[in-house]
């Protein structure tokens, strides 16, 4: 097996003359599960799959608790995580009450030596196939935007067109729609928009407060 990528447009501005440049994005082959994590911990250990997941629920409670606390958790050989923070609008050094106008952004990764070299002379393949535009209601759009705001705080159109599989033309239409239908909001410029769900859709509630 390799990882399998194809060849996808810069988020350039809309209308640059300039020839777009690429980079490569990688076509996940599938996902493992929790359970099928703890059959295979139990295959190559003396753990039984109800030990295994009682470790790595152990494991998400102790980091979440460490994480809230502000400190960086290192599990050896899998990587570094640490709590990131994010502004919730333009602030300055004579902005008032700083310390009210952020949030938690993300956790931050940084894999460990020993899982970056598990990946060492990885084979990399480029598909031999597009993967066809789907034609998707506008629930079914509403639906994967929901699931995709839960991972992600910001949409670009790329983003957008990849998570549909559409084509450039029909992911300008419907993110146009949804920002007239008032369900998304460009932060970004005019000609380079990037879209954050508005109150009240997609995870985010009516307070502007997004969840995770």
């Amino acid at each position: 097996m390799s990882i399998v990528y194809d060849w996808y447009e810069n988020p350039n501005a809309e209308g640059d003359s300039e020839e777009k440049g690429l980079h490569p994005r990688p076509f996940l082959n599938g996902k493992v599960s929790t359970a099928q994590l703890c059959e295979w911990i139990h295959a190559r250990s003396s753990l039984t799959v109800g030990d295994a997941k009682s470790a790595l629920s152990t494991l998400v409670q102790l980091c979440g608790e460490e994480l809230r606390e502000g400190r960086e958790v290192h599990i050896e050989g899998l990587g570094y995580f640490a709590p990131t923070l994010q502004a919730t609008q333009k602030v300055t050094r004579k902005t008032p009450n700083k310390n009210m106008k952020l949030r938690l952004k993300s956790i931050s990764f940084r894999p460990d030596t020993r899982l970056r070299a598990a990946l060492a002379g990885v084979k990399i393949t480029r598909s031999k196939y597009t993967r066809p535009p789907q034609h998707l209601s506008e629930v079914e759009i509403d639906m994967r935007l929901k699931e995709y705001f839960v991972e992600h705080d910001v949409m670009i159109r790329y983003d957008f067109q990849e998570l549909c599989g559409m084509s450039r033309s029909t992911a300008i239409i419907h993110l146009r729609r949804l920002k007239n239908e008032g369900k998304l909001i460009n932060v970004g410029r005019r000609t380079q928009p990037i879209y954050r769900p508005a109150p009240g859709y997609y995870g985010v509630s009516r307070d502007g407060v997004q969840g995770r």
